[in-house]
């Protein structure tokens, strides 16, 4: 854990929040540019590296097709469905929406006030106070990192099952006779997606905005496609009654308790709506960056959970024997909207060719949020190896003469295949692995909003995008929100508890915690100071 002598290059750390905005120009301290976002950044304690080429747009368009709530719903649509069902799914994400608002809003106000790459882990070390800064911004910092390794191994993973699903469909289905992959050509799908992921992020910031965009683009028509296509095809529909109010207890995990079932079921919405910190770590690339960052999150967490809705209640509209959705027996190897979307156009059609091509509608909505997360990884990746919180930061913080990380996109693609060589060994094991992906990101966004409603609660000095006098309340709501969603992923999903159905996610969780304690206690501590300066180099 951690290059030492990254740190040792500089004995300064990065100037304070007062200290970052009174800085005079001409003091000699710190050089300030003419361009007004170059100048913050040095104010900051970093020199301008990565080229500066996004907008508002593009920034908000990396987080809205980070979240994609089209790949969100498709990975954990099983889960709502059988924990709860519908009502735990359609006003389950009313909640989730409302919640996960305050987050956001929070971390676009400490966003505004520090536009770095680096994001959650800069922010912890500016906002926990002088004596914890520097393990606070640790913690935080690897918290920030494992979860977004883990998000794109997720992601990519998820979407190779879908190409697996949907070649099986496309075949017969698993009942006419068709392909079913075995795990290693899943595992070879999923490398060939990652190689693609690790082409596209190398190249320069045009090409990648132009791919966020596009994924934003895609969200949106996507979700408005299958919105109106899905129930006007469907010749058999829910009632409004079973959207909105019918609850599944048949969940057959011998779990029967509605509170219980109903605080499982949240977890889909939860995890659809996660990686909108995308928008903190491309601010170094995005100019008016202290207002475009922070419109960012905030705008792609709104408009995700509209479009969410939405998308999920259309969905649901066509649900009508849960069972059979959830049947590993069905054609999609119990794939639940992807047997759904079959038998809609199979029983009005008499084939199932347009549910396929839904299906990959959702596929290139996954494969181009696959692409932003690789990109949030490498930025995140780069602005805590210039730090030198990371092993060989050297060699990770350096940019190319595109002013791209090169070495950092190709270390986030090889941890996230890494990853995924879990699922030959156990799907559990796995599964273990990616639940990182929610919490790991959870964590590390609640962590400076806590330090932001405590430490610095009459410190902290505001960007041009605040919450004025409410900012400490709607804080503490969202780290309250955080804590809760923490618990609840730790819950046991099945009873009996046996090696099969143990929820893993305590353990991969409170392993990412004791390790980065351990690495602190018996080496970090001695070195690492936090966030240094660059701008004198």
């Amino acid at each position: 854990f951690g290059d030492r002598e990254q740190q040792q290059r500089s004995n300064r750390s990065a100037p304070s929040s007062e200290e970052a905005r009174t800085m005079s120009p001409r003091s000699g301290e710190l050089p300030v540019a003419d361009d007004p976002d170059q100048a913050r950044l040095q104010q900051l304690g970093y020199k301008q590296e990565l080229k500066r080429g996004l907008t508002l747009l593009s920034n908000f368009a990396f987080s809205f097709s980070m979240i994609s709530v089209l790949a969100g719903v498709a990975t954990t649509y099983n889960t709502g469905l059988r924990y709860g069902g519908p009502a735990s799914m359609t006003l389950g994400w009313l909640v989730v929406a409302a919640f996960n608002g305050c987050v956001a809003l929070s971390m676009a106000e400490i966003c505004s006030a520090y536009p770095t790459s680096g994001g959650l882990y800069y922010w912890s070390a500016k906002l926990a106070g002088k004596d914890w800064a520097p393990l606070a911004s640790w913690v935080t910092g690897w918290f920030n990192i494992v979860g977004q390794w883990a998000c794109t191994a997720s992601v990519d993973f998820s979407l190779a099952q879908l190409i697996q699903v949907i070649i099986l469909l496309s075949t017969g289905g698993a009942n006419g006779g068709g392909y079913l992959a075995s795990k290693y050509v899943v595992l070879a799908i999923y490398t060939a997606i990652l190689l693609v992921h690790g082409l596209i992020n190398s190249l320069p910031i045009q090409w990648l905005s132009w791919f966020g965009q596009l994924g934003a683009f895609w969200n949106v028509a996507g979700v408005f496609v299958l919105v109106i296509l899905v129930p006007s095809v469907a010749k058999e529909r829910a009632s409004a009654e079973f959207i909105f109010t019918h609850f599944n207890t048949d969940n057959g995990a011998g779990i029967h308790s509605k509170p219980y079932i109903l605080a499982v079921g949240l977890l889909m919405a939860q995890y659809s709506t996660i990686g909108y910190d995308t928008s903190a770590h491309m601010t170094e690339e995005t100019k008016n960056a202290d207002w475009s960052g922070p419109m960012g999150i905030v705008t792609s967490v709104a408009l995700s959970g509209v479009f969410g809705w939405i998308y999920v209640v259309a969905l649901t509209s066509v649900v009508t024997d849960i069972p059979y959705l959830l049947d590993p027996g069905n054609d999609a190897g119990g794939y639940a909207i992807a047997q759904a979307l079959y038998t809609t156009f199979q029983r009005r059609y008499g084939t199932g060719t347009g549910g396929i091509v839904c299906l990959g509608i959702i596929a290139v909505a996954v494969f181009l949020c696959g692409t932003a997360c690789v990109t949030s990884n490498s930025r995140m990746g780069y602005a805590f190896s210039r730090d030198g919180a990371m092993p060989l930061s050297r060699v990770w913080h350096r940019v190319n003469k595109n002013e791209v990380p090169l070495n950092v996109v190709w270390l986030s693609v090889s941890v996230a295949f890494v990853m995924a060589l879990t699922s030959l060994g156990s799907q559990v094991a796995f599964q273990a692995m990616v639940s990182i992906t929610t919490l790991g990101l959870y964590i590390s966004y609640a962590l400076p909003i806590f330090f932001r409603v405590t430490a610095a609660r009459r410190s902290f000095v505001p960007g041009p995008f605040h919450l004025g006098r409410y900012g400490v309340v709607v804080g503490a709501v969202a780290v309250l929100w955080v804590a809760l969603v923490t618990v609840l992923f730790c819950l046991p999903v099945a009873y009996p508890v046996d090696k099969d159905t143990f929820n893993y996610t305590p353990a991969a969780v409170g392993g990412v915690l004791v390790l980065s304690l351990a690495a602190w206690v018996l080496h970090a501590r001695f070195w690492f100071r936090g966030p240094i300066t660059n701008v004198d180099e």
